[in-house]
């Protein structure tokens, strides 16, 4: 059969249409009825059948049957962000844009279909392909529950043997391949808490508890957690991102509201950042004052499977050439790939795509693709499906 980026190559002008039309109409998480709505319409056209509807807006198809099975993932939700730039593909839809790259791997994803597609008709592939469209990566419903979990959780990788999905990085050289073994992303938690004094007047503090003045004891205790409390050949991060007082300049207020991050990579780091950031806010107590706190659990980190990642370091290498497969670093980024990776045996890789030398950063209002790597994420995807069902993963 002709190499995938040959026949990639011939599709680039409709993988680049789906990814335009995708990129002028974002919808963000849960939200993505049109989104799902252009996938199976391409599925109809190729003629492979799906399932609409799991996790609430995702589609999952199915091509061939028996074993192996292998399932490669897509994502497809947009982000709460204006766009300014000028092209001809910009987002319509007001305060609403493809910041992070998901209409590319859905149309990559797409264009892998149709080449496979192809190669069943004609008998050249035997076993199971499970096409994920994905919705809601971003964000997760009044249940705590990413599109990822919920896939999961509703089978959409039952009976598959290992999983894959790819991400196009603004901030890497385009047409390349990055990935790694072991904890690639993050994981990712939200706190929120309030520091309690007592309001008075601004220009007498002494007969009121500020609670401003106990929140900077608090954030700079919070500041330390990373340094003091975890080892130093260990990673993590908590960040304050959010404060919320006050609503006059000579008004002391009688709360301050407190959000942010944490990012982890292990368990055992996760769990001492959790302790350590609640005791942060105790010192609130400590001084007169009091405290409420939460953490909302997000995604666990993403572990690559490193039988899976060998496989496709080898079969990138084989399509793009050594020179264009590299080792990359961790991120503490996050993805609800990792619930898939969890279930699975799985690998999670990227993509660069880098545009015009520029430095546009993921979930910013200028973000952009070097639409020439669409043909290559298309490749990417058929290859491995095709490498996984005919020649299995060594190890």
């Amino acid at each position: 059969m002709a190499n995938y980026l040959d026949r990639a190559e011939e599709l680039t002008e409709k993988i680049t249409a789906i990814r335009r039309d995708l990129h002028m109409h974002p919808e963000t998480s849960f939200q993505e009825v049109r989104t799902a709505k252009k996938v199976t319409e391409t599925l109809d056209l190729i003629g492979i059948k799906y399932k609409t509807g799991v996790a609430k807006t995702g589609v999952v198809a199915e091509l061939g049957s028996g074993k192996p099975v292998i399932a490669l993932r897509a994502d497809m939700d947009a982000l709460p962000i204006e766009e300014i730039n000028d092209v001809p593909y910009k987002s319509v839809v007001k305060g609403k844009m493809h910041a992070c790259g998901h209409d590319a791997h859905t149309a990559c994803l797409l264009g892998a279909a149709i080449m496979l597609k192809d190669d069943f008709t004609k008998g050249k592939l035997k076993g199971t392909v499970r096409f994920i469209f994905q919705p809601s990566e971003e964000n997760w419903d009044s249940e705590g529950k990413s599109g990822g979990r919920r896939m999961v959780e509703e089978g959409a990788l039952d009976g598959v043997d290992a999983v894959v999905g790819q991400h196009v990085i603004s901030s890497y050289a385009s047409n390349e391949v990055f990935l790694r073994e072991g904890p690639v992303m993050a994981a990712v938690d939200t706190f929120e808490g309030s520091v309690v004094g007592r309001g008075g007047h601004g220009a007498y503090p002494h007969q009121a508890l500020d609670p401003i003045w106990l929140s900077a004891q608090v954030v700079n205790a919070i500041h330390g957690i990373v340094s003091r409390r975890v080892s130093p050949v260990e990673s993590g991060v908590i960040t304050v991102t959010q404060i919320h007082a006050g609503t006059a300049d000579n008004i002391i207020p009688a709360e301050v509201i407190l959000r942010g991050t944490i990012r982890s990579f292990k368990p055992e780091v996760r769990k001492i950042l959790h302790e350590n950031l609640e005791r942060a806010f105790s010192i609130a107590r400590s001084m007169g004052g009091d405290y409420k706190f939460k953490i909302e659990t997000g995604y666990p980190a993403t572990v690559n499977n490193p039988e899976m990642t060998r496989f496709v370091r080898e079969m990138a290498t084989g399509l793009l050439g050594k020179d264009r497969v590299h080792e990359t670093n961790q991120h503490m980024g996050a993805e609800d790939f990792s619930f898939m990776a969890q279930a699975k045996p799985g690998v999670f890789f990227y993509l660069g795509a880098k545009k015009d030398d520029v430095d546009r950063q993921h979930h910013a209002s200028d973000f952009d693709i070097d639409e020439k790597v669409l043909p290559t994420g298309a490749a990417l995807m058929a290859e491995a499906a095709r490498k996984f069902l005919t020649e299995g993963v060594k190890g």
